[in-house]
């Protein structure tokens, strides 16, 4: 499953957003597009977890909504 993420994470939080990411076992790849106008957070995981990461990361400060 692809779940594709709005935010507004920044280059220099990746390593402390992947940290966080790190906690989700389901979780194969993670992917930052920060040129993007929506900064997009690209996941591929093995099942939807996109409830979780958008509580997970609204909770820390960051904007992380679905892109539908």
């Amino acid at each position: 499953m692809v779940i594709v993420l709005k935010t507004n994470i920044l280059s220099q939080l990746e390593t402390h957003v992947r940290a966080m990411l790190d906690s989700f076992k389901q979780i194969v790849t993670v992917d930052f597009d920060f040129e993007d106008v929506d900064k997009s957070l690209r996941i591929e995981a093995s099942e939807d977890l996109t409830s979780d990461i958008e509580l997970l990361l609204n909770s820390k400060g960051f904007y992380c909504k679905e892109l539908t």
